[in-house]
């Protein structure tokens, strides 16, 4: 691993996936195992991780598996039985969460500390790389400035951080809720997503602020605008989110990534993390798939509404607005064009969102699947563009490196050299007689063209030197057996020289930059315990889920902060004021109780218990 090098970081929930991510220019993939990651629904299979990195390597891109859950005392064996495996395969990289790994004899494969170890402080992130991890996933809610003090601090650690994709509404590793609510862990991989339910806020007098609305929803990240400051804040590694994501998503989000970056690192004199360019026949547009509107994520601080009280759901881009309303169809005030299959999406006179499909198109005059909900002076919106979709089911993407192969002479014969973008250099010889040419500018020709044929293969031709002595006359078959066989000895010699990378844990007794750990540290099982008092921490709690009774405790520390979202921030409101303690009552009755910190800028959640 080497931040000498600029990597777009992709994430596969399958093989599928995760090819196609290769072929649209991810330089790395990153993806679960059969157990133990925090997205338990996207594990494969160790076949099919042998497979993706296998044809990674191809282009010298990596695979880094995610297994990054807390463990208990009991599954240790088998955690450690698997990264063995995954070893054997081949990968480049293993995110994990769970210290009590560092205890135990872990092969030497580079470690990645997943975001899930709350990686938001230079203290925490220099204290990683003490004691073996290569790279860091950072807090979503990091600021430019944060980022680069983190820099400054630490060593030669590389630096990852979130640019595209859902966002959790609390710190990575430090939210409660789920397992509180229902005892589903998030921190297990299986987070039932709290978060995204209706809630009502209420202030401390019984005052309805807001009623049933997605209050603790966030939009998705969008960092499209910000990739050169993140590259000069110290960012090495671009990291899409989404292990659930479907491959027509994986291609649109990593194909728009793929091309901002090829032109800033031109502009920047930088290299991408990989090998190889990619062609694909569309053009990716990531407006067009699921999201649920775009902010920065106080990337430049507060500002910027951050917020999707509205709906969890994907809305869509704006269309128009409703003109006239007739029995069976309705007229559109909108310049954009509709296509039968269009997903329509609005909110109806409740404020719920409501959703139809297209039928048929006159002109402005829209056939809906159903009416129900829809009325004069209402904007419509497109959540799926038919056509858009359905060309990038069935788009082209391949992913080809660059050769250039030179042609000379041998006392026997010929040799065909090939050189490859990376400077790589195979070449195969071949005995033969080289008859004169009887028309020397033809068989020139002739030569040229044969070699350059790539047709089958991972190479496309730069162009044939021919630096033979006199033209001569050479068989088209034995012209595509040498280009056949150059190739082969070329990919042979890729494999040799692809980087490689080995890691491992460093024992040592660095301090921890904290000495008391509650259960808030994630300390599940007996390694971890033994890993935190090596390294300093002289008082320690259990994980929440060994079954700690979450009732009256924080379950959640948030940057997105509801005060400062309807205006009650004395920060930038000074005369604002809320008969605090505020609650957010769920339609199930949950109660939670919100605590502000305006010192730190964070809002804190803490479970109350069913409003009888």
């Amino acid at each position: 691993m080497s931040s000498s090098f600029i990597e777009l970081l992709a994430p596969a929930k399958d093989l599928e996936c995760g090819l196609a991510a290769i072929n649209c220019g991810a330089d790395a993939v990153y993806l679960g195992a059969v157990r133990f990651g925090a997205r338990e629904n996207a594990g494969n299979s160790l076949a099919d991780i042998e497979t993706l990195t296998r044809y990674a390597h191809k282009y010298w891109a990596k695979v880094y598996v995610t297994l990054n859950t807390l463990l208990r005392d009991d599954e240790l064996p088998q955690a450690l039985q698997l990264i063995e495996r995954l070893y054997q395969v081949g990968i480049d990289g293993l995110i994990i969460q769970d210290v009590g790994l560092l205890e135990c004899a872990l092969p030497p494969v580079p470690l990645i500390a997943s975001t899930q170890m709350h990686n938001h402080t230079p203290e925490r992130v220099a204290f990683l790389e003490g004691v073996g991890f290569q790279r860091a996933i950072l807090a979503r809610e990091l600021n430019l400035e944060e980022i680069s003090a983190i820099r400054r601090r630490a060593g030669r650690i590389e630096l990852e951080c979130f640019i595209h994709g859902s966002l959790c509404v609390c710190y990575s590793g430090q939210c409660y809720l789920s397992y509180a609510q229902g005892g589903r862990s998030g921190n297990r991989g299986q987070c039932a997503q709290p978060c995204r339910l209706p809630y009502s806020l209420l202030d401390s007098t019984g005052h309805v602020l807001a009623r049933n609305r997605h209050l603790l929803s966030l939009r998705d990240l969008n960092l499209t605008d910000y990739l050169r400051e993140l590259i000069s804040a110290g960012v090495s590694a671009f990291k899409i989110e989404g292990r659930l994501k479907d491959k027509a998503y994986i291609m649109n989000v990593v194909a728009h990534y793929r091309a901002r970056l090829d032109i800033l690192l031109a502009e920047m004199s930088l290299r991408k993390g990989s090998s190889g360019a990619s062609l694909i026949d569309f053009t990716p547009d990531v407006g067009k798939t699921f999201n649920r509107g775009y902010s920065s994520y106080y990337l430049h601080g507060r500002g910027e509404t951050v917020a999707s009280p509205d709906t969890p759901k994907m809305v869509g881009e704006p269309i128009g607005t409703v003109a006239a309303v007739h029995p069976r169809a309705f007229a559109l005030d909108s310049e954009i064009l509709l296509h039968n299959g269009d997903g329509l999406s609005f909110f109806n006179a409740d404020g719920e969102l409501c959703g139809t499909v297209v039928n048929a198109v006159q002109g402005r005059l829209v056939t809906p699947l159903k009416m129900e909900g829809i009325t004069r002076d209402m904007r419509i919106f497109r959540n799926h563009d038919h056509d858009f979709l359905t060309h990038l089911a069935k788009a082209r993407a391949e992913r080809q490196l660059s050769v250039r192969l030179i042609l000379r002479d041998a006392a026997d014969g010929v040799i065909l050299s090939a050189v490859d973008e990376d400077g790589v250099t195979a070449e195969h010889h071949v005995t033969c007689e080289k008859p004169l040419a009887e028309k020397p500018e033809q068989a020139l020709e002739t030569i040229r063209k044969q070699l350059a044929k790539m047709g089958g293969s991972d190479f496309t031709c730069a162009g044939v030197d021919c630096a033979l002595s006199t033209p001569c006359f050479l068989p088209v078959s034995l012209l595509n057996a040498l280009r056949r066989d150059v190739l082969e000895a070329l990919v042979a010699a890729r494999e040799s020289a692809r980087p490689r990378h080995s890691g491992g844990v460093i024992q040592n007794t660095r301090l921890f930059p904290e000495r008391r750990l509650d259960y808030q540290g994630n300390v599940l099982n007996r390694q971890a315990v033994n890993f935190y008092r090596r390294h300093g921490a002289v008082h320690i709690t259990p994980a929440a889920e060994t079954g700690v009774d979450l009732r009256g405790r924080k379950v959640m520390t948030s940057k997105f902060c509801l005060k400062y979202q309807f205006g009650l921030c004395q920060k930038t409101h000074p005369a604002a004021r809320a008969a605090e303690p505020l609650t957010l009552i769920g339609v199930d009755g949950v109660r939670l109780v919100l605590h502000f910190d305006c010192e730190r800028c964070v809002m804190e959640i803490y479970y109350g218990i069913r409003k009888e």
